[in-house]
């Protein structure tokens, strides 16, 4: 028996290149289109068709490419199942370039029906040439399907094979990549996939790196004998797009279940939803509690909007259980296309009070199920812990898993820093993952003491005086013991730093006597080393400024100007009493006119006391 290796069939070489003797007890069939072939497409299922003249004889056989002015749907829809191939979805000219070969002298009229394209109906036509970017291309669906469930969004995945439909085992298939066989079946995106042990005699398998595109899926099927079946649920009348991941993205909604050729999707405005419908939508497409809900937050919707508001108690299974009722608006403002961030669905159990250590799980609709973890590293573990929002670090510890497990991490997808979600792959593995993961450290509090008062841990602006001792004081709260504390400064011309050990979480760094090199910023970092690999935290800034005391200030500014303050007080003093005394003089004057007017003379003893009044008068105004 002869062999013949896939990737030198592949490369173009000619089968007697490819052959060699083996023995074998396999052999290999094949059923070839025959009179017809589809070129220079980008799958099996897509190309320029052309048709082959004088079937009875061999000797005069050639290609001809096909007007589209004498091919309809029908003949496209004959075509398609001929070369194994699903339902047409494209029929256009020159679709796939233009032929050089002669054109086909009649016109196919099919029913539909017909097993193959020459077994149609046909007419003569007058042309022997094809106008410029009229030769038919044409692309087929995949023959794809899922089969067996509620609906045609859910079931076992199948694939159409010499004419009859087969059970698929796509080993190590994603969640990703199984969306992409719900999007091909317009099913919105991958809620659950699942591989299972069947009593299938005959499966089909497929390569998982085959998808996508979904085009591929054809080109990729092996004929082994596999016990084990894929079965994938879609999310079916609701999606997310644009997200940055699975479990994020604008939603849409499928209009017209019922009625599978006039489906289309429809944007929602955030005015007819709720955080209790977004806790359904995250339910229903397999991911964690919402945790941002937000108009136009992955773009703006060119699609129609939904035109009832959504009432969700919280636990329905799907969106449209939710009550609904009648909106007025048929668009929405910019803006307000409800856009929604799902938490992923995984957690640690099993490791005490702590909800970062234990096994890794992942949920389906409430469903948890350990996941394995087959060649992780401590470098994935870390990863996983931030994901999880459990710091930074990770102690990681593969166990043998008591019961096969299905749902698998992917280490170099973790490493890439994809989603979790998007990185379980569906293969067997007989671990679990246990993880002990750093936790999240909180923010070291910095404080300034200087014997007097201590800074409360909110003041960001601390002055201290010349030439005093003053602490700055580091603490943390943090289960992890050991580590140390880093006192850093930074000025307009230096930067330094001091450590210390943490001694309870705790450390002192003593400033026996202040001076201006210790003016300006401070920070605390506590740095600690868990699982061998080093995590910190840094505090808040404080802002230091060292200043003189008031009693120097005093000594220092106010001393030196005594003597000439006084001076200045007592010439301005006097200026004040001998503008009163002369402005009472005057009265007197004018007083004594008056007086010797009227016959009268002053004595001797009223001048004596008018001087003494004046006195008086001088030194209360100085005071």
């Amino acid at each position: 028996m002869w062999m013949m290796p896939p990737n030198c069939l592949e490369s173009g070489k000619s089968l007697k290149e490819c052959a060699y003797p083996r023995s074998y007890i396999v052999h290999l069939d094949l059923t070839c289109s025959d009179s017809i072939r589809l070129l220079n497409g980008t799958s099996m299922c897509s190309g320029r068709l052309e048709v082959k003249s004088s079937q009875s004889d061999q000797s005069n056989q050639s290609w001809s490419s096909v007007c589209e002015a004498d091919f309809d749907h029908k003949a496209a829809e004959v075509v398609c199942r001929e070369v194994g191939c699903g339902p047409p979805v494209v029929l256009q000219g020159a679709l796939y370039g233009e032929s050089g070969s002669p054109t086909w002298a009649a016109a196919f009229q099919c029913a539909g029906d017909e097993v193959s394209l020459l077994g149609c109906r046909s007419s003569g036509s007058a042309r022997h040439t094809c106008s410029p970017g009229r030769a038919v291309g044409l692309t087929c669906s995949e023959p794809v399907r899922l089969a067996g469930g509620t609906s045609r969004c859910k079931g076992t995945l199948e694939l159409k094979h010499q004419g009859e439909w087969k059970p698929v085992n796509v080993y190590g298939i994603s969640y990703k990549r199984a969306s992409v066989i719900c999007e091909h079946l317009d099913c919105g995106s991958a809620v659950s996939v699942r591989s299972k042990v069947s009593s299938y005699t005959s499966v089909l398998a497929i390569r998982s790196d085959c998808l996508p595109p979904i085009h591929a899926l054809r080109g990729c099927v092996s004929l082994n004998q596999l016990s084990g079946i894929t079965d994938i649920f879609c999310s079916d009348s609701i999606r997310l797009l644009n997200g940055t991941s699975m479990c994020s993205g604008r939603l849409e909604v499928k209009s017209s279940q019922s009625d599978q050729s006039n489906q289309s999707w429809s944007s929602v405005c955030e005015a007819d939803f709720d955080h209790k419908a977004a806790e359904v939508v995250c339910w229903e497409i397999g991911c964690g509690p919402p945790v941002v809900l937000q108009g136009a937050l992955y773009g703006e919707s060119g699609s129609p909007t939904w035109a009832e508001a959504f009432q969700c108690a919280g636990d329905e299974v799907h969106l449209l259980g939710c009550r609904s009722s009648g909106s007025a608006r048929h668009t929405c403002s910019p803006g307000r296309a409800v856009g929604l961030t799902c938490s992923e669905p995984f957690r640690l159990v099993g490791g005490g009070a702590s909800r970062c250590a234990g096994t890794l799980e992942v949920t389906y609709q409430g469903q948890w199920t350990t996941v394995g973890g087959d060649n992780l590293t401590s470098n994935e573990a870390a990863l996983i812990c931030k994901r999880l929002g459990c710091g930074s670090a990770g102690a990681l510890q593969l166990q043998r898993s008591p019961s096969i497990v299905t749902e698998t991490l992917v280490p170099e997808c973790v490493s890439s820093g994809s989603p979790l979600r998007e990185c379980i792959s569906y293969k067997f593995s007989f671990q679990n993952v246990n993880l002990t993961c750093s936790g999240l450290l909180f923010q070291p509090i910095i404080s300034v003491s200087d014997g007097n008062t201590i800074s409360d841990a909110q003041q960001l602006n601390i002055r201290v005086t010349r030439g005093s001792s003053f602490i700055i004081s580091c603490s943390i709260q943090s289960h992890h013991p050991g580590g140390f504390f880093k006192l850093s400064f930074t000025s307009s011309n230096m930067a330094h730093s001091t450590i210390q050990p943490a001694v309870n979480h705790f450390a002192s760094f003593l400033f026996p006597k202040a001076e201006s090199a210790h003016q300006g910023i401070y920070s605390c970092a506590y740095v600690v080393t868990i699982f061998s690999q080093t995590i910190f935290s840094e505090s808040r800034l404080l802002s230091l400024t060292v200043s003189d005391s008031t009693v120097h200030l005093i000594k220092v500014i106010l001393l030196p100007l005594t003597p000439p303050l006084l001076v200045a007080v007592l010439f301005s003093c006097w200026k004040v009493a001998r503008g009163q005394r002369r402005h009472r003089q005057d009265n007197m004057e004018m007083l004594e006119s008056n007086m010797s007017a009227a016959g009268g003379e002053t004595t001797e003893e009223e001048g004596t006391r008018e001087e003494e009044e004046n006195l008086g008068e001088a030194h209360l105004t100085c005071r």
